[in-house]
């Protein structure tokens, strides 16, 4: 059986969505990122990079989210173009999927983590990231204006990989409203949070009680890079 190590956290989402829409027997092993579960030895020795989620197939270990869907996806042979739309298809998953794990991604989180958790509230990378977060997400928006899902019009891994993101942008951006400049991302979200098996992936959060409070220890897990020493430079070593 597949072992799933997750939380709530967008990442892990878009693969527990992946599961539940192929039928999967999987195991849920939740990991609490605020109790610093992602820095034991037997998680690192699953993900060295300490994040989630990961995902153990047999003699298969893998981590980082976009890996997995592929994976899963090739694996099952479900959720992927056709093979009848040749490798023209198989390139335009690639490249969006491939946009999500660069790019939108990183460029959410950096927005939330200089809005609300960087120990200085500086102008510049909160200005940046939440610019970089906007444009991604009016890219994703004008494609969906135009091709319905992402690849086309089959519902694929990389809209499951957008809907792990998408319903955390009015928080990701700090802006209740900010919907409302998507209306195509809130279409795909509402025609996806339609399927049961959106349902089914949401309702892990009830397997376990994962920690809710940002507290200073919380803030150590998920964020050492704040309690570190400030770097010395090359020369003055």
């Amino acid at each position: 059986m597949i072992r799933f190590f997750y939380n709530m956290a967008p990442n892990p989402m878009k693969v527990a969505l992946f599961l539940e829409e192929a039928a999967l027997a999987y195991e849920a092993i939740p990991i609490d990122t605020k109790l610093g579960d992602q820095h034991t030895p037997t998680f690192r020795a699953i993900n060295p990079n300490g994040k989630v989620p990961a995902l153990i197939d047999g003699d298969a270990i893998l981590f980082d989210s976009n890996a997995i869907l592929l994976y899963l996806a090739e694996k099952t042979g479900q959720f992927l173009p056709s093979p009848d739309a040749g490798p023209a298809a198989r390139a335009e998953l690639l490249s969006w999927l491939m946009f999500v794990a660069t790019g939108v991604g990183p460029y959410s989180g950096q927005c939330v983590h200089f809005r609300l958790f960087a120990p200085e509230r500086l102008a510049y990378p909160i200005k940046r990231y939440d610019y970089e977060a906007r444009r991604h997400w009016q890219i994703v928006d004008d494609r969906l204006a135009r091709t319905g899902y992402m690849v086309g019009s089959t519902y694929s891994i990389v809209d499951m990989a957008i809907w792990g993101w998408a319903p955390r942008i009015p928080f990701m951006l700090g802006d209740e409203a900010a919907m409302e400049a998507y209306p195509h991302i809130t279409r795909l979200m509402a025609e996806i949070n339609a399927r049961p098996a959106a349902t089914r992936a949401r309702a892990i959060e009830t397997r376990h009680p994962f920690k809710g409070e940002f507290d200073e220890a919380a803030m150590r897990n998920l964020y050492p890079q704040i309690f570190a020493p400030d770097p010395t430079p090359a020369r003055a070593r």
